[in-house]
Order: C-alpha cells, then structure tokens, then sequence
C-alpha cells in the first residue's frame, strides 16, 4: 500500500483535522505548501504562532481581540441601548461585513449541547446577565444559528433573561435570497412563514 513519505504523511494528518477538510483537500493543500519557497512557509508559520501568543477572548463581550477591553466594547459611537448575542467569534465578523447593526455585542463560546459537554455554565450566561443588569441595553438581540442546538441556546438566553425589562428579539430566519422553495427543507419554510412581513407599497 503506498504511503507518502513520513513528513509529508503527517502534514497531511494535521491538515486534516480542520473542520471541513477530508483527505483529498488535505492532500491538496500539503502539496501547495511543500511548493512554496521556504520564505513564505516561515511566514504562514510565524501568523499562526503569533495567534496564538497575541489574541485572547475579551473580559466584556468574549470576542477574539489582541487589545482588552477589545476595539468593539470600547467604540464610542456603537449604541449601548442594543446588545447581539452571537455563539462565535466568526459570528460577529459576519454581522459587521452588513454595516447595518452597530451595538454591543455578547458572545457565547459555543452552543448549549449536553452531549459535547456544553450547559449553561460553560455558555457564561452568569456573565451576559452581569452585563445585562450593569448596562443601558433596551433590546437584546439572540442570534443563534438555526440549529437545534442554537435553538435550545436562544430559549435558555430567553428565560435567563424574560424577567429583565428588555426588548428580546431573535433574528430571522427561513428562506435565503435566490432560494428555490422547493429544496428548502420543513424547519426552514416553517420559519420563513413565522417570520413573514408586510408588503408595503
């Protein structure tokens, strides 16, 4: 059985283990970069090490920044009377390529899952609440995917915080722009109905 040879094996290996690469993409890109010169190796090298050691999750709002607190909770001109409850860090850079939304954020590190090991505790819900109850927020806004586990994450968000005189929103979901009705599946067509507007004219 033909194997690489040992170093190229393991890079392999290790490319693999992202999320979303299978084998052959692996085996893709370990040959781009035992293609490039050994200067840019040395660079793409020292960007991931320097993650690493330089970025850490912000004390406020948990997002991924190498300043603390980080650029989001210390810009002025955001609006402090909205907070965006999002489970990653990649979730808010989603959010800010619109330009539409411009407060606070909140981010979760994850979504509720007991079977990963993931309850309340580890969503830091006891922190979102600190934050709710010391700030000037009017309306929260739950932007969960829409998984089952995102789901479950926005009703336990949603009974945490049902008490507080808040706004509490959920973003909407259902069918994406260009979609066919036809291969959207149940979950998503039943959402896209929920969440319905008026045609104006």
């Amino acid at each position: 059985m033909f194997e690489y040879a040992r170093p190229l094996h393991d890079l392999i290996e290790q490319l693999r283990r992202f999320p979303g690469i299978g084998m052959k993409s692996a085996q893709r890109m370990a040959f781009y970069l035992l293609g490039l010169p050994q200067a840019e190796v040395d660079q793409l090298v020292e960007a991931i090490s320097e993650v690493k050691k330089k970025l850490f999750y912000c004390s406020i709002c948990n997002n991924i920044t190498d300043t603390d607190p980080c650029a989001l909770c210390t810009d002025p001109k955001r609006n402090d009377e909205q907070l965006c409850i999002v489970e990653e860090p990649f979730n808010v850079g989603s959010i800010e390529k619109t330009g539409f939304f411009s407060g606070r954020y909140q981010v979760l590190l994850g979504a509720l899952s007991p079977s990963k090991g993931i309850g309340p505790d580890e969503l830091r819900l006891e922190k979102l609440i600190n934050r709710i109850k010391s700030g000037s927020f009017k309306e929260v806004i739950i932007a969960t995917n829409p998984t089952g586990e995102g789901e479950a994450t926005a009703a336990l968000i949603y009974q945490a915080l049902k008490g507080f005189p808040l706004k509490i929103t959920r973003l909407a979901m259902g069918l994406p722009v260009g979609a066919d009705i036809d291969f959207a599946d149940q979950l998503t067509i039943k959402k896209a109905l929920e969440g319905r507007t008026e045609i104006k004219t």
